[in-house]
């Protein structure tokens, strides 16, 4: 015997994680802008390196953008279980983008140190700009998290993940630009290496996080899904607890033992019950499927 519980909400969570991310794109345009233009302007290897770091959140908004599109279509004959996958889809080219990224960055670094590097010049908008974008970023970084954390979103965690290691890569380029301001020109190269150490290391963190999605990784404890089937009246024990999915999107399927004198209806009911102490529990559940034995 089996029963299912479906959400309503789904396409109200992917609407607000839909405006997060255009929200967040404009503001990383605005900050890849500034520092792209004044590090081409002074010069500056680090600062160029991270414009395109920022310009690089911009294009992973968009790819986002687009793989909630798909992920927020309903179920249909060819995805029963709906395309919500999508979203994790769309971190994967999120980290392929970053790799990319920091292979440019990279490879421009290195250039530099083996040419000896190039002349930088250091001025106090250098600093304002930076410390500007820095402060922007920060800020993008604590709402963006806010908001996966609240919505359950998988590609708004990754994103704000990618966007606070452009604040980190900022913080490395001040510095970088204070050894230079010090009379140590390589330096700005040096910490372009930094840059890339950081872009890949967020590049490493989003793939892991979505190939967990796709590689149907539990998504919730099983200890803690079994207390909440325990404490339901009725219930003698349970096994064969398995979750999967995305973050925002949980399926969750279980065996449940109960009285062998109970009635088809009983047995029925009780599955409704656990089904509903399920969902009240993990807001982030989709569909149950309870196997009664």
């Amino acid at each position: 015997m089996s029963a299912m519980l479906v959400k309503p909400d789904s396409s109200n969570r992917l609407g607000e994680v839909r405006r997060v991310l255009w929200a967040v794109l404009f503001l990383n345009l605005a900050v890849a802008a500034a520092k792209f233009a004044w590090g081409t302007l002074s010069g500056s290897a680090s600062m160029q390196a991270d414009g395109i770091h920022s310009a690089f959140d911009s294009v992973g908004n968009v790819v986002a953008l687009f793989g909630i599109a798909v992920a927020s279509r309903p179920a249909d004959a060819g995805h029963p279980y709906g395309h919500s996958k999508f979203e994790a889809y769309a971190s994967v080219a999120i980290g392929c983008l970053l790799l990319a990224a920091a292979l440019s960055v990279g490879s421009s670094a290195v250039s530099r140190l083996v040419a000896g590097g190039s002349a930088v010049e250091v001025t106090p908008v250098s600093f304002a700009v930076m410390v500007g974008t820095l402060g922007v970023n920060l800020a993008v970084t604590a709402y963006e998290r806010a908001a996966g954390k609240r919505l359950h979103s998988e590609v708004l965690r990754a994103d704000a993940a990618h966007t606070f290691s452009d604040a980190l890569v900022s913080v490395g380029v001040i510095v970088g630009l204070a050894f230079v301001w010090l009379g140590f020109p390589v330096a700005d190269s040096v910490m372009a290496l930094v840059v890339t150490v950081a872009i890949l290391a967020t590049a490493f963190s989003v793939l892991r996080q979505a190939l967990s999605t796709l590689s149907d990784h539990a998504r919730i404890p099983r200890d803690e899904l079994e207390a909440v089937v325990l404490s339901c009246p009725g219930v003698r024990h349970t096994h064969k607890i398995r979750t999967r999915g995305t973050e925002g999107e949980v399926y969750a399927d279980l065996h449940l033992l109960v009285d062998p004198a109970m009635t088809v209806q009983d047995a029925h009911n009780l599955g409704d019950r656990v089904e509903a102490a399920l969902k009240e529990a993990f807001p982030q559940i989709e569909e149950v499927l309870v196997h009664i034995e």
